[in-house]
């Protein structure tokens, strides 16, 4: 879903209306894990959805000129819905940590995840197999700007870095809450949409962001209740 939303949105403008994973991670987190939601929480939320509204009054200012109407729209779609994904994921793993695993031991928590990971990469190699993706990734490479190798370094950092996040996220489920799990995914979005200004050049209005700067805040506020208790 991140990858349609990527595909037809400036990176900027994904990251942010992917950071509606903490409305989502609050919101399940409150229903499946019975987690509190307090002022700082309610105030994220109120400024993620602000926040969705103005991309939406100010999609002019940030769109490439091959992107559609209907492009543009599904590509909103699918960032909230991976956003949805993305929390309902955060909520139910809490809940495995919590009622069937009993937080025993951090090493059979990356066991699960092990086995998470592990249907999923089956998962979208058959994807791939089916669709003959693979041959397409050969030509995607060599019309790549930065040339075979720099396509490779992608994928290979690429996998990384999302390994890394995905065992950051874990144990933070793990010590503590889908809510500051949520927190703490959001915090990326402005530095995400400065690294997307300063490398790939992408439309960044005032007027858009605002809110991504605000939330930050709202986050940093949300962090120092949080270690405060």
């Amino acid at each position: 879903m991140y990858a349609y939303a990527y595909a037809y949105l400036p990176a900027s403008t994904a990251s942010l209306l992917a950071s509606s994973s903490l409305a989502f991670s609050a919101l399940f987190g409150y229903l499946i894990v019975k987690n509190k939601i307090n002022a700082s929480t309610i105030n994220a939320v109120v400024i993620i959805t602000a926040a969705m509204a103005i991309i939406g009054l100010d999609s002019d200012s940030d769109r490439y000129g091959n992107i559609t109407d209907s492009q543009y729209i599904m590509g909103f779609i699918w960032d909230i819905l991976g956003s949805a994904l993305h929390g309902l994921i955060f909520a139910l793993s809490e809940l495995v940590f919590v009622k069937l695993l009993g937080r025993r031991s951090f090493h059979v928590v990356l066991e699960q995840q092990v086995m998470v990971s592990l249907f999923a990469f089956a998962f979208t190699t058959i994807g791939l197999i089916v669709n003959n993706d693979f041959q397409g990734m050969v030509s995607e490479a060599k019309s790549f700007n930065g040339g075979k190798v720099s396509y490779c370094m992608v994928l290979i950092w690429g996998a990384v870095t999302f390994q890394l996040g995905v065992l950051g996220g874990t144990a933070v489920l793990y010590l503590s809450s889908t809510v500051l799990a949520g927190v703490l995914n959001a915090v990326r979005v402005p530095i995400t949409s400065i690294a997307a200004v300063i490398l790939l050049h992408d439309p960044m209005s005032g007027f858009k962001s605002f809110p991504g700067y605000h939330l930050l805040g709202i986050c940093l506020l949300y962090l120092w209740y949080f270690f405060s208790e």
